[in-house]
């Protein structure tokens, strides 16, 4: 049996479709892959099903010793995830990242929580980030986020948290692997 929104995908771009809506089709299922690969380059520990598992029992463990000892319990699972996922972060590195995770209401750099970026905003910005800085973003692509943002790779930067910035760094610079810089991403964004 077919997957009816499958069929009605492959008959609008096989027959209903002209260049410019290719080229926008091009770009979402190369994006796709690339989501994919990040998530699949991780092993187990994108399954949020085991994640959400864990996260539940640590909680439910947790209740007991009221508000603060849940937040403790989290941030020791977080840290241990960490520390099991990426062996070679540092210990300034990971209190960044348990913090990203599990902030207080107010950040120490006096952001607000909500003013944050979401994960998948985010992750988006970095796929572009890195496309544009390896020469792989197509013209149009940047030239639309020029027109939109203006100075777009700038305020990117500025937007990105000192730990993403640090693991992008670290990637430009060749001083990681790609496998290494998706896993450390994944890790930082807090994507399961």
């Amino acid at each position: 049996m077919a997957d009816t929104a499958l069929v009605q995908t492959l008959d609008y771009i096989l027959n209903r479709s002209d260049a410019s809506t290719i080229e926008v089709i091009a770009e979402a299922v190369v994006r796709r892959r690339r989501d994919l690969s990040v998530f699949y380059a991780v092993g187990n520990f994108g399954d949020p099903q085991r994640m959400a598992k864990e996260i539940t029992e640590r909680i439910n463990d947790g209740i007991g010793a009221g508000i603060e000892g849940m937040r403790d319990s989290v941030r020791e699972m977080i840290i241990r995830i960490v520390q099991e996922h990426a062996p070679e972060l540092n210990d300034k590195q990971i209190d960044e990242l348990s913090n990203a995770w599990l902030p207080d209401s107010v950040m120490r750099d006096g952001t607000n929580k909500s003013e944050q970026i979401p994960s998948d905003v985010l992750l988006s910005m970095i796929e572009q980030f890195i496309s544009f800085s390896n020469g792989a973003m197509k013209e149009s692509v940047d030239e639309g986020l020029r027109a939109e943002m203006g100075a777009w790779p700038q305020r990117y930067w500025k937007a990105f948290p000192p730990v993403i910035r640090q693991i992008i760094s670290d990637y430009l610079k060749d001083k990681v692997t790609e496998k290494e810089f998706k896993s450390k991403i994944v890790i930082a964004l807090g994507i399961s």
